[in-house]
């Protein structure tokens, strides 16, 4: 998507107030973003996500395409729609309906559904760096949309007052985001607290909700530095809202994913005490592995203190993703190989690449799972999602270790 070059109204008298400059530049950036959205979709309008070949049906759900067309002839199964080639089109829904009808046929003990069961923690998992460029909110995103294509039940939670993450599911912070529908509205301190069930969202990603963010969220920030000093009315510690919170919807989902702001304040804070495990993404340059190394040296101290306080600290796993990594840039696979020999397992054994269709994907607020394949050369979409698909299936290992089913 080309951005329209239109000239704004913005003065260019620099001697202005930079409060009111920068706001004039934030006023008219956000409506031409917004007459961007409506230019792809229009206002009744919602964005929907693609259908998908046999083949990609198939590798998605662990089968072979020819059992799939099997199922098709013999009228087995959910109906799917038939192109006038002859070619099989499937949704998502779809392919949730071809999992529960292939455990409920199925003679082996394999489960298509990953739902999880009663003996099985809810999975809460914080993506974290506070060096913007890290590939958190790409991380997040894919790795939700991927574990809902599997199967789970998953809730995304935008805690980045940027947005971007909700901004990539088709939700503009400044025009569809209502005042208390974020986070915050479930975690604040006064009387206007909201159930989360009300503030959270459905996607056209079949299986993957969302609490979107804006702003408003900035006001948890402003507002537990009172909280802490108000002995008179004592209230739940910021460190146990989020983990409340999602306390109340739990049943309804397996793994909560969380896009934390690039910062170490009350919010991330709040979601590291409420997670279970924590994927730190760091782009193997220098710079950002020494800012990385001053991230750890202050989550360790403030983590002490929220534990020291009641927090919960333990995790399933904690893991370092390599991100934006190009293999052929000599400088960037020393650094991999230094901080595989510094963490060890620790160190997720794939990485996720640089890729034009990755960054190009986004320009329309869509991920890799999203686009078509046509859109880019065979090469460079197979070598794109394979890498995502591998990174994505080790965590997706190491939750079910968690649950111990592997």
């Amino acid at each position: 998507m080309a951005l329209a070059q239109q000239k704004t109204e913005v003065p260019v008298d620099e001697s202005q107030w930079v409060d009111e400059l920068i706001g004039i530049h934030a006023r008219d950036l956000s409506k031409q973003l917004q007459s961007q959205r409506l230019a792809l979709y229009p206002p009744l309008a919602r964005k929907t996500l693609r259908k998908f070949t046999s083949g990609e049906a198939a590798k998605i759900l662990g089968v072979a395409d020819a059992y799939l067309r099997q199922l098709s002839l013999e009228g087995k199964g959910p109906q799917t729609e038939m192109l006038p080639n002859g070619r099989r089109q499937y949704s998502l829904e779809d392919l949730h309906a071809l999992r529960q009808y292939l455990d409920e046929t199925g003679k082996s003990d394999r489960r298509y559904m990953k739902h999880r069961t009663g003996r099985e923690h809810l999975q809460v998992i914080s993506c974290v760096n506070f060096k913007g460029g890290s590939g958190k909110t790409t991380t997040s995103a894919h790795l939700a949309q991927y574990l809902a294509l599997q199967g789970y039940r998953v809730l995304a939670i935008d805690l980045d007052p940027q947005a971007s993450l909700s901004a990539l599911h088709g939700i503009q912070p400044e025009f569809d985001v209502d005042p208390n529908h974020t986070l915050y509205g479930s975690i604040r301190y006064d009387g206007e607290q909201r159930h989360p069930e009300e503030i959270i969202r459905k996607t056209y990603f079949p299986g993957l909700d969302i609490i979107p963010a804006n702003l408003e969220l900035m006001e948890f920030e402003h507002e537990t530095p009172k909280a802490l000093m108000d002995r008179q009315n004592p209230s739940t510690p910021f460190f146990k809202r989020i983990g409340m919170s999602l306390k109340a919807v739990e049943e309804n989902y397996d793994v909560v994913v969380i896009d934390c702001p690039p910062q170490l304040g009350f919010l991330t804070l709040a979601a590291l005490s409420a997670s279970t495990s924590m994927v730190v993404t760091v782009h193997p340059q220098m710079l950002d592995v020494m800012s990385m190394c001053q991230f750890l040296t202050m989550a360790s101290e403030m983590l002490r203190v929220v534990r020291e306080n009641g927090g919960s600290m333990k995790y399933d796993f904690t893991r370092y993703l390599i991100t934006r990594f190009e293999p052929g840039d000599g400088p960037q696979s020393q650094m991999v190989d230094f901080m595989r020999t510094m963490f060890g397992q620790h160190v997720l054994t794939n990485a996720m690449l640089k890729s034009t269709a990755i960054s190009d994907a986004g320009l329309t607020k869509q991920t890799i799972y999203e686009v078509s394949r046509e859109q880019f050369t065979k090469s460079t979409f197979d070598r794109a999602i394979d890498a995502m698909n591998n990174v994505n299936s080790e965590i997706e290992a190491l939750i079910k270790q968690a649950w111990g089913r592997i």
